[in-house]
């Protein structure tokens, strides 16, 4: 299965985030799988592919073209594609995805994982959308999603695919 993961093409300031991130890799690449994810070599992108590549696995790198000019994607990738603009990296993302994950990320992280909430909700997207909450990063959007709901603007079966996790194995046991 290709799974997609969005994450931070920034570190942060949670060294266990890094930890984290290369051990989702390593059982990424020994488990057989494929990592999709958007070609960065730096941040926490750089640490997910390279644990990915150094455990064995395959790795699609999908990156915009003007950062393929920046010379930001990573060296080791078994494919690149390369975009036009972010909107059709992210619908080539979501295409080659079998499972969509989110680390703890900036701005981008939210917009894509956005998209696969709402896709997973309206059932245009049969897939499982995993919400990694590490140290209690996503706490805030738990709860507005609990809130949709609570206040009659979603419903629990339209929340069906989308996992909250606590740890890597949480993730493992969801894929």
């Amino acid at each position: 299965m290709n799974i997609t993961v969005y994450l931070g093409a920034n570190e942060g300031s949670d060294p266990s985030l890094r930890e984290s991130v290369a051990k989702l890799g390593t059982w990424i690449g020994e488990s057989g799988n494929g990592l999709v994810y958007g070609g960065s070599k730096t941040g926490l992108m750089g640490v997910l592919a390279k644990s990915v590549v150094s455990a064995g696995g395959k790795v699609i790198g999908v990156e915009p073209a003007f950062f393929v000019e920046q010379e930001l994607q990573y060296e080791e990738l078994s494919q690149l594609i390369v975009t036009q603009d972010m909107s059709q990296r992210k619908a080539k993302m979501v295409e080659l995805g079998d499972a969509f994950i989110a680390m703890p990320g900036g701005t981008g992280t939210l917009e894509e994982i956005s998209e696969i909430m709402s896709k997973t909700s309206l059932g245009h997207l049969n897939a499982p959308c995993i919400i990694y909450n590490h140290n209690g990063f996503y706490n805030g959007l738990k709860q507005l999603l609990d809130k949709m709901t609570e206040q009659g603007l979603s419903t629990k079966e339209r929340q069906d695919h989308i996992f909250f996790t606590e740890s890597i194995d949480d993730i493992i046991r969801i894929l």
